[in-house]
């Protein structure tokens, strides 16, 4: 993972974390001024977790997109390019024993 990327997944994971820790904060709080019972709190923080994971999720196809678009355009060897040359020199070497 290049550096650039790597301290913008860290900052967005220090971010998480902190809206996690305050909102858990917040909500104690509420909970303690009966604003909410604590079933409600904790569907709160369920929710929160939730789109959390759906937005990590998204991010996640988004990077590997590009990632995928910076290596094609580079010219880099995907895993299935490996793998489906791999194939091939199999297949080759397999008509070459047939001759033999």
């Amino acid at each position: 993972m290049s550096d650039y990327l790597k301290k913008g997944f860290l900052l967005g994971l220090g971010a998480a974390i902190s809206g996690k820790e305050k909102l858990d904060q917040k909500l104690k709080e509420l909970v303690d001024k009966n604003e909410l019972t604590q079933e409600q709190a904790k569907t709160v923080m369920k929710n929160f977790i939730e789109k959390g994971e759906m937005k990590k999720d998204e991010w996640n196809a988004k990077q590997f997109e590009k990632t995928k678009n910076m290596a094609d355009e580079y010219g880099i060897a995907t895993k299935e390019d490996i793998n489906e040359l791999r194939a091939r020199i199999t297949e080759l070497e397999d008509k070459l024993e047939q001759l033999n």
